[in-house]
């Protein structure tokens, strides 16, 4: 008997001194047509950049048609897989991102390609290829695979061209990180590594539940943690579905919905609403948000989850408003009560912790977060943000280099100046969100705050933690910051300790970072110390990345980062034991 044998794709040759270029993009169109010419522009400077060092680059895949215009962009994990079908697995690869991409688009692709990877990004905060490009190397460093990290305003500058230069010859591209130090538990200080330490036993003794609604939102690849490394730090999933949270709304009355608006009323939140529901904030998108946040609040105690993650994109956003008014109040200990069918309130007066775009690292994160602070006797509300940007302060306030960390929910009132009073809700961006919804908007307070990250690497959890401080800027500077990025969103004026803009952006692992306040710096300090000691005890490998206060170099750090650079990549306080 005879078979038709399948014959080896047939694949374009590799040809010297070339690179092929692919640009990975969104599943949604809407957004891709409206990045496209951001990206041309993005492609154009690169290409030019190659030339300069006598590279040629070829582009793998050209521009489609869509119902939402043309587009040049990768939109689907079938459409990734075709293109890689042309690709030499040998080919020196590079993935240049001016927008926000969904890696698990290309990912079946990058993980058997044998050739150098370089991710390309932009240095911008309204087209946010640096964005995507974090996510992506957060989820090549997730799944093993090697890569190299390339980033700046000016692909011509003398420093990022000696950088590209080093992968054209080499492959690879090794950046400083020496801000970098792994933590032993010895090293930390007595109290504070007692008191984590108890922490730990106590999660272990009795484990905590993650409430995850739907994993891998928007393809983060990254953000999902493994089953058989969550559950050794003490916390198990909960794997509940988007449409039992949605039925759950439908279970919510009107007169409920429209009490948890009044209570925003009361409390001094600015609705910016219209009669237009395609490009306004209408009362009915407020009231589907209230009814959300009902409805969260009444799963998480159902389900006894200590803390919830809702996915919102994909899925929820084709049947509701945004989730981020739900999100926000859910991490914020000061929120509207919600009640148990025999009238009693639930969880009065503590946080719901909540992860946006059901990140669960960011949901351990948030977590340990918790019951530390709430063993120390600090406010425990926390949230996630994006990496989302970072510039030399225009208004010459500070001389310090000062990031953009803004995302469009999760974020509670308290982190804001004059808490919910200074909250003005407005419709989120229709071209992301065509049901409405609005968020939670509002300048950041100034004080110390913990910053961390969760990520998988080596087939181990890794925690990055690190110290800094949200500063206050001019209006003027605050929304010259906000017409470069979402206007719409929370924004944090956020300085890093010891750590420039480029060694975060060579060391950090996701889009994605968690930000904590703190009563004074000196009770960050211990609370940064005791987080570590727990963590250490779950078995998660910790780094301290930057300094303390005290220790900044303010010019230096604003001088090196204003470069263009590149690189590579039980609840209830607890007594420790004596």
């Amino acid at each position: 008997m005879s078979y038709d044998i399948p014959s080896p794709i047939p694949r374009k040759p590799i040809l010297p001194r070339t690179a092929v270029l692919i640009a990975n993009g969104d599943l949604r169109d809407s957004a891709n047509a409206n990045c496209w010419q951001a990206q041309q522009e993005l492609e154009r400077d690169a290409i030019e950049a190659f030339g300069k060092l006598g590279w040629n680059v070829t582009r793998a895949h050209g521009e489609r048609e869509t119902p939402d215009g043309p587009h040049g962009f990768i939109n689907s994990q079938a459409y990734g897989r075709d293109v890689f079908d042309t690709i030499h697995p040998d080919a020196p690869l590079v993935i240049a991102e001016a927008v926000w991409q969904y890696s698990h688009h290309v990912l079946p692709g990058l993980l058997r390609h044998r050739g150098p990877i370089l991710i390309l990004a932009n240095w911008s905060g309204t087209w946010p290829g640096l964005v995507g490009a974090l996510n992506l190397r957060g989820s090549l460093t997730k799944a093993g695979r090697d890569y190299s990290l390339i980033w700046g305003e000016d692909f011509a500058a003398e420093s990022f061209l000696s950088q590209l230069k080093r992968w054209c010859e080499s492959g690879n591209i090794e950046h400083d990180l020496s801000h970098v130090k792994p933590i032993q538990s010895d090293e930390l200080p007595k109290p504070e590594r007692e008191l984590g330490q108890a922490l730990a036993n106590q999660l272990l003794d009795h484990p905590a539940i993650m409430g995850v609604f739907d994993e891998g939102c928007m393809g983060m690849f990254n953000a999902i943690i493994p089953d058989h490394l969550l559950n050794p730090t003490g916390v198990y999933k909960e794997r509940l579905s988007q449409s039992a949270l949605y039925y759950a709304m439908t279970q919510v009355s009107d007169e409920q919905a429209q009490a948890v608006r009044d209570w925003y009323d009361a409390k001094g939140v600015t609705f910016q609403t219209g009669p237009d529901d395609v490009t306004d904030l209408t009362d009915a998108q407020i009231l589907g948000q209230c009814k959300m946040y009902i409805a969260a609040v009444r799963i998480a105690d159902e389900y006894g989850c200590d803390c919830i993650g809702i996915q919102y994109q994909q899925g929820l956003k084709d049947l509701a408003p945004a989730s981020d008014l739900a999100e926000g109040t859910l991490n914020c200990a000061d929120r509207p009560p919600v009640t148990r069918a025999d009238g009693s309130v639930i969880r009065d007066g503590q946080p719901i912790t909540h992860f946006n775009e059901v990140d669960e690292c960011a949901g351990l994160d948030g977590l340990l977060t918790q019951r530390v602070w709430d063993a120390m006797g600090m406010p425990g509300d926390n949230t996630l943000h994006d990496l989302r940007w970072g510039d030399v302060d225009a208004s010459g306030t500070t001389d310090q280099y000062v990031w953009v960390f803004e995302i469009s929910g999760s974020v509670p009132p308290t982190h804001l100046i004059n808490g919910w009073a200074g909250v003005t809700s407005e419709r989120q961006p229709p071209m992301y969100f065509k049901l409405g919804g609005g968020t939670i908007k509002g300048i950041s307070k100034p004080g110390e705050f913990v910053w961390s990250r969760i990520y998988v690497q080596d087939n181990a959890l890794h925690m990055d933690i690190g110290r800094g401080e949200a500063i206050e800027l001019p209006i003027e500077e605050t929304q010259r910051r906000w017409d470069a990025t979402t206007s719409q969103w929370p924004i944090m004026h956020a300085v890093t300790y010891g750590v420039s803009r480029d060694q975060m952006m060579a060391q950090h692992q996701s889009n994605h970072i968690q930000l904590v306040y703190a009563d004074a710096a000196e009770a960050a300090d211990r609370a940064l110390a005791a987080k570590s000691a727990m963590a250490l005890a779950l078995g998660i490998q910790v780094n301290r990345c930057g300094t303390g206060k005290e220790t900044v170099n303010i010019n230096e750090q604003a001088v090196e980062a204003s470069l263009s650079h590149a690189g590579k990549n039980k609840r209830g306080p607890v007594v420790p034991a004596s």
